[in-house]
Order: structure tokens, then sequence, then C-alpha cells
């Protein structure tokens, strides 16, 4: 799978914001700006778009987002999500990650 601009950039992001405790709480407070500081380019959001940071680094906390709703009908699977679906294929980092911030979670009744 090759790797987009928008995750390098997300990455670069998340790992000076790891490194650099001003940035993130720069990033945090001003995210368009940090980030154009940071890489030196104009952020061009969609109309009506913004940007929300959360810091989610305390590891004593398990964070859910919820994103939204996605239209199933318009859907279509590439090769690499029906290998996974079909059982044949690993799951992407960000879901290993959620899954494993969830060991020794358990719901009770």
């Amino acid at each position: 799978m090759e790797i987009t601009k928008e995750q390098i950039l997300l990455q670069t992001i998340v790992q000076k914001a790891w490194e650099d405790t001003a940035f993130k709480q720069e990033l945090i407070a001003n995210p368009i700006e940090a980030i154009e500081k940071l890489t030196g380019k104009k952020v061009n959001l969609p109309n009506g778009k913004t940007i929300v940071v959360k810091d989610q680094t305390d590891d004593s906390v398990v964070y859910i987002n919820i994103p939204a709703e996605v239209n199933m009908d318009d859907m279509e699977l590439n090769e690499e999500q029906l290998e996974i679906v079909a059982g044949g294929g690993t799951l992407p980092p960000a879901v290993q990650g959620i899954t494993s911030s969830l060991n020794g979670v358990e719901l009770s009744e």
C-alpha cells in the first residue's frame, strides 16, 4: 500500500507534537497556524471544515473518535480491504493501535 502525502503530513505533525511540548500546545490552540509554521505552506480547508486537535497522550484514558457516518451504499472495497474482510490481511496500524489500547478494558453488565 502506498503512503499518501496526507498520511506523511499527519505523521510529521504527530511526531513533532510528541517531541515538542510548545508545538503541541500551539497545535491544540491554533492548529492551522501551527501546521503552517511547521510545513511552511498554507493550509487550505474546504469551506465549512475546521481542524480540532485533542491531546490523547494520557495512556490511562481510552479515547474513542466517532467519525461521520459512511454511506455504505456508495462504498466499494479495494483489494487490500477485501483481503482483510476475507480474513487474509492484517488490520491497519491505526486500528491495531486502538485495539491494543483497549487491552485490559472490560465491559460489565
